[in-house]
Protein backbone atom coordinates (compact mmCIF):
# COMPACT_ATOMS: atom_id res chain seq x y z
CA UNK A 1 0.00 0.00 0.00
CA UNK A 2 1.70 3.46 -1.35
CA UNK A 3 1.34 6.47 1.05
CA UNK A 4 -1.83 8.18 -1.51
CA UNK A 5 -3.95 4.59 -1.04
CA UNK A 6 -4.78 5.33 3.02
CA UNK A 7 -7.62 3.51 3.78
CA UNK A 8 -9.71 4.75 7.00
CA UNK A 9 -12.22 1.56 7.35
CA UNK A 10 -13.42 1.53 3.51
CA UNK A 11 -13.35 5.21 2.86
CA UNK A 12 -11.07 5.86 -0.11
CA UNK A 13 -12.02 9.33 -1.78
CA UNK A 14 -10.47 9.67 -5.74
CA UNK A 15 -7.78 12.27 -4.33
CA UNK A 16 -7.59 13.29 -7.75
CA UNK A 17 -10.88 14.78 -7.89
CA UNK A 18 -11.02 16.16 -4.47
CA UNK A 19 -8.26 18.25 -5.43
CA UNK A 20 -10.05 19.53 -8.73
CA UNK A 21 -13.27 19.99 -6.41
CA UNK A 22 -11.31 22.17 -3.90
CA UNK A 23 -9.43 24.11 -6.66
CA UNK A 24 -12.75 25.22 -8.61
CA UNK A 25 -14.16 25.80 -5.13
CA UNK A 26 -11.28 28.21 -4.25
CA UNK A 27 -11.20 30.12 -8.10
CA UNK A 28 -15.20 30.67 -7.30
CA UNK A 29 -14.77 32.07 -4.06
CA UNK A 30 -11.97 34.28 -5.49
CA UNK A 31 -14.21 35.17 -8.54
CA UNK A 32 -17.59 35.97 -6.57
CA UNK A 33 -15.46 38.02 -3.66
CA UNK A 34 -13.86 39.70 -6.72
CA UNK A 35 -17.51 40.18 -8.34
CA UNK A 36 -18.71 41.54 -5.15
CA UNK A 37 -15.53 44.09 -4.71
CA UNK A 38 -16.41 45.27 -8.56
CA UNK A 39 -20.22 45.97 -7.88
CA UNK A 40 -19.39 47.76 -4.84
CA UNK A 41 -16.85 50.20 -6.26
CA UNK A 42 -19.57 50.70 -9.28
CA UNK A 43 -22.13 51.54 -6.87
CA UNK A 44 -20.20 53.41 -5.09
CA UNK A 45 -18.83 55.44 -7.59
CA UNK A 46 -22.13 56.09 -9.10
CA UNK A 47 -23.88 57.49 -5.86
CA UNK A 48 -20.47 59.94 -5.40
CA UNK A 49 -21.59 61.39 -9.40
CA UNK A 50 -25.20 61.61 -7.70
CA UNK A 51 -24.25 63.44 -4.73
CA UNK A 52 -22.11 65.47 -6.82
CA UNK A 53 -24.93 66.91 -9.04
CA UNK A 54 -27.55 67.84 -6.63
CA UNK A 55 -27.62 71.57 -6.22
CA UNK A 56 -27.73 71.30 -2.23
CA UNK A 57 -25.40 68.80 -0.71
CA UNK A 58 -26.71 66.50 2.20
CA UNK A 59 -24.78 68.08 5.05
CA UNK A 60 -26.73 71.49 4.16
CA UNK A 61 -30.24 69.88 3.75
CA UNK A 62 -29.38 67.83 7.23
CA UNK A 63 -28.40 71.12 8.92
CA UNK A 64 -31.50 72.94 7.07
CA UNK A 65 -33.82 70.12 8.36
CA UNK A 66 -32.42 70.03 12.15
CA UNK A 67 -32.39 73.53 12.54
CA UNK A 68 -36.55 73.56 11.28
CA UNK A 69 -36.77 70.23 13.60
CA UNK A 70 -35.53 72.85 16.88
CA UNK A 71 -38.03 75.65 15.81
CA UNK A 72 -41.02 73.59 15.54
CA UNK A 73 -39.66 71.85 18.71
CA UNK A 74 -39.31 75.55 20.66
CA UNK A 75 -42.64 76.54 18.67
CA UNK A 76 -44.61 73.67 20.37
CA UNK A 77 -43.00 74.37 23.93
CA UNK A 78 -43.83 78.47 23.85
CA UNK A 79 -47.57 77.39 22.89
CA UNK A 80 -47.62 74.41 25.37
CA UNK A 81 -46.35 76.70 28.07
CA UNK A 82 -48.68 79.90 26.96
CA UNK A 83 -51.75 77.52 27.21
CA UNK A 84 -50.72 76.58 30.84
CA UNK A 85 -49.80 79.61 31.86
CA UNK A 86 -51.66 80.90 35.28
CA UNK A 87 -51.85 84.54 33.81
CA UNK A 88 -54.44 82.96 31.04
CA UNK A 89 -57.83 82.64 31.47
CA UNK A 90 -59.97 79.43 32.48
CA UNK A 91 -62.40 78.60 30.37
CA UNK A 92 -64.42 75.68 32.30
Amino acid sequence: MTINQKTFGGFQPNRKLLGTGLLLGGVGAVTGLLGTVLVGVALATAGRGWVQQLDTPPSERAARALQQARAASQAGLDAWRSANSPNQPSFN
